[in-house]
């Protein structure tokens, strides 16, 4: 069994490493001011931002590792596990940690905008890279708000402040992100390129008879992306979804088989359907007729 530490709360973490406690829902560490303290495999029911100058070479998330560039972002939330597991080693980091509860943002205007801050999935493909700017400027912001809770003893009039400094530093985020999710449309063809061939693969290997009809999260997988960011790549490539661009292959795939003389149900099977009538109804919904009607010509 690993070594898991769990963070239901902000400062479980803070305890961990030794950080001071400032606030229940909160917490703002500077790893340079901490001693060196053990690594840690986490699992998180808090959300996090880890800023750091520097990350340990390789990281772990869920079942896959990842190496983060120097001056970076990880985003986690809720449900995700990441880290190292406790070797016995100490370490000492450079750079700041913030963590909150759900609970910080219940009620609030942040709340309701939560789910735009796509970041929070790409954990294991993708840190947010910073400029010296973007560097500076969010952990300003990390100071002033740390400073915010170290003077203010309540916390009724104390949330609104740290939720309007909350917001910013996910607005910073977000534009790091955008702008990391922009470069990639210079690489937008190469992607195409690569999803139609690990579909051409899949398919010539038959794997739809076992496993099914690709799925989203499969290709993403494959193309070492996370399925959400690979979602915004395909969307900004092409226009459209990942799984609208599998089923348009999928139904390409379908006429030639109807072509070549096969029924419906032959066809249906031989792309890994489960059922004729879910072939049919995925083949009107792309091409506007049933495939009866296009074998009729």
């Amino acid at each position: 069994m690993k070594k898991i530490l769990k963070i239901n709360t902000p400062n479980d973490y803070a305890r961990f490493v030794d950080a001071p406690i400032l606030h229940p829902m909160i917490s703002i560490i500077h790893y340079d001011e901490l001693a060196p303290f053990r690594h840690s495999l986490n699992n998180y029911g808090v959300y996090g931002l880890f800023i750091q100058r520097q990350f340990p070479h390789i990281l772990s998330y869920g079942m896959k590792s990842l190496q983060v560039s120097d001056a970076s972002i990880i985003a986690v939330a809720p449900g995700q596990i990441g880290g190292i597991e406790d070797n016995g080693e100490r370490i000492s980091l450079s750079g700041w940690v913030l963590m909150w509860s759900p609970e910080l943002l219940r009620g609030s205007e942040l709340e309701t905008i939560a789910d735009r801050y796509r970041y929070f999935s790409y954990f294991y493909a993708n840190s947010l890279r910073m400029e010296p700017d973007e560097w500076l400027c969010i952990t300003q912001l990390l100071a002033q708000m740390r400073n915010e809770m170290r003077d203010s003893k309540d916390t009724t009039s104390l949330r609104p402040i740290l939720l309007a400094y909350l917001r910013l530093i996910l607005e910073y985020c977000n534009r790091i992100y955008l702008r990391q999710l922009s470069v990639s449309d210079n690489d937008g063809n190469d992607l195409l390129k690569r999803f139609y061939d690990l579909l051409q693969s899949y398919f010539s290997k038959n794997r739809q008879l076992s496993h099914g009809l690709p799925t989203v999260a499969y290709c993403a997988s494959e193309l070492a992306f996370s399925p959400r960011y690979f979602g915004d790549v395909v969307r900004k490539a092409t226009g459209g979804t990942a799984i609208a661009y599998i089923h348009n292959y999928v139904i390409n795939l379908a006429k030639s088989l109807l072509m070549k003389g096969h029924n419906v149900n032959e066809t249906s099977r031989l792309l890994g359907f489960d059922y004729p009538h879910h072939f049919t109804r995925l083949f009107k919904k792309i091409t506007g007729i049933t495939p009866t009607e296009f074998l009729r010509g």
